[in-house]
């Protein structure tokens, strides 16, 4: 027997509205206007890269073996803040490692599907480009350990779900990215009678690096902060007096990352926009793909919307920081390798933007269908 459902009344139906004025005004005006100010960002970093000649050269030449200083300084303070909002109790994180839908839906979507879909993408799109082609795959093979808890952060989702989920990324990263390489630039283009593979000569030492530098520092200090904090005001005092002084400073760290990452390509991104579209449409289409196809996958796996969020973004993004490092090391850094490797993060950062408020609109949708 069914049960007709009670139609809301209007102070019910109001409710959504006005919890979300109540959100809004909360926001800060940086919270507010955030596409604004990463739009200006960019833009600022194209002027840079531009009128100043000799920046990309001196940005450049602050490396320390293959990584960016500045970069790693902006990643930092980016992820420092979220990392440090992170409840890192027994109790917490047991929740999520306890959810086995979530942890293997990850792992397969991240390590089986995702460098699959980039592969057949960049065939797809650029059958005649092998540079481009190849550098697409590397940015498919490096699966994001940094930039993605700020977007998962954003859209609300849930934050210990993504710290689980992107230290068993960097595991993974460091155990399998050399041999998804070799799969997929050197040995499966033979097998398809694709032509003759491209050869990755990275070692793990350079991935453990990569995944210390951008994931464990950060790690290491939001942790430290959480537990010192907690331990002298309480978990109560701490998240509210200590989380809102540091929790802008991710935003800042964000911008300043997008304004280095377009003045160190801007030269090459507007004398040569034709191969930047060509490149930009088959990421387009991957971000797409794995976003909405992952979100989709989530919901049907009865996911709460939060490990839904997280598993979208996780699934989204990539170590932009550690492709370009291994497409300039094994080709050039004026590679169309390292192009590709480049134009990745230009076109992930808007795009992922965008995805956080579809998904905060699907949060409200969702939200709205339960009440």
């Amino acid at each position: 027997m069914t049960t007709a459902k009670t139609p809301p009344t209007p102070e019910r139906a109001a409710a959504p509205d006005a919890d979300r004025a109540r959100i809004v005004a909360k926001l800060s005006t940086l919270d507010r206007f955030l596409p604004v100010w990463i739009l200006a960002a960019m833009a600022a970093g194209l002027l840079l890269g531009r009128t100043v000649d000799g920046l990309d050269d001196a940005l450049a030449g602050l490396e320390v073996g293959g990584i960016s200083l500045p970069i790693a300084l902006g990643l930092l303070v980016m992820m420092y803040p979220v990392l440090a909002k992170v409840r890192y109790d027994a109790t917490s994180l047991r929740t999520v490692t306890g959810d086995r839908r979530l942890m293997v839906w990850s792992l397969v979507i991240n390590w089986v599907l995702g460098p699959a879909v980039m592969f057949a993408l960049a065939w797809i799109f650029l059958p005649d480009l092998p540079e481009f082609r190849t550098g697409l795959i590397i940015v498919g093979l490096a699966r994001c350990i940094a930039m993605v808890i700020i977007w998962n952060d954003l859209a609300c989702g849930d934050r210990e779900a993504a710290a689980v989920l992107v230290a068993l990324n960097s595991v993974f990263q460091v155990l399998a990215f050399g041999l998804l390489g070799w799969f997929y630039l050197d040995l499966l283009p033979g097998w398809l009678g694709l032509g003759e593979g491209e050869n990755l000569d990275i070692s793990a030492w350079e991935i453990a690096l990569n995944v210390v530098v951008f994931l464990g520092v950060p790690l290491i200090a939001g942790f430290a902060t959480r537990r010192i904090g907690e331990k002298r005001l309480g978990r109560e005092r701490y998240e509210a007096r200590v989380l809102p002084r540091i929790g802008p400073w991710a935003l800042y760290g964000l911008l300043f990352t997008i304004v280095l990452l377009f003045a160190l390509q801007g030269d090459a991104i507007t004398s040569e926009p034709w191969d930047v579209a060509r490149i930009a449409l088959p990421l387009l289409v991957y971000f797409a793909l794995m976003w909405f196809g992952s979100y989709a996958l989530g919901r049907a796996a009865g996911l709460p919307y939060e490990r839904t969020a997280t598993l979208a973004f996780t699934a989204a993004g990539n170590n932009f920081e550690l492709a370009i490092a291994v497409a300039v090391g094994a080709f050039g850094a004026t590679s169309g390798q390292a192009l590709a490797g480049v134009v990745g993060p230009l076109i992930e950062v808007p795009v992922l933007v965008a995805l956080v408020y579809v998904s905060l609109a699907l949060r409200r949708r969702y939200a709205e269908a339960r009440a």
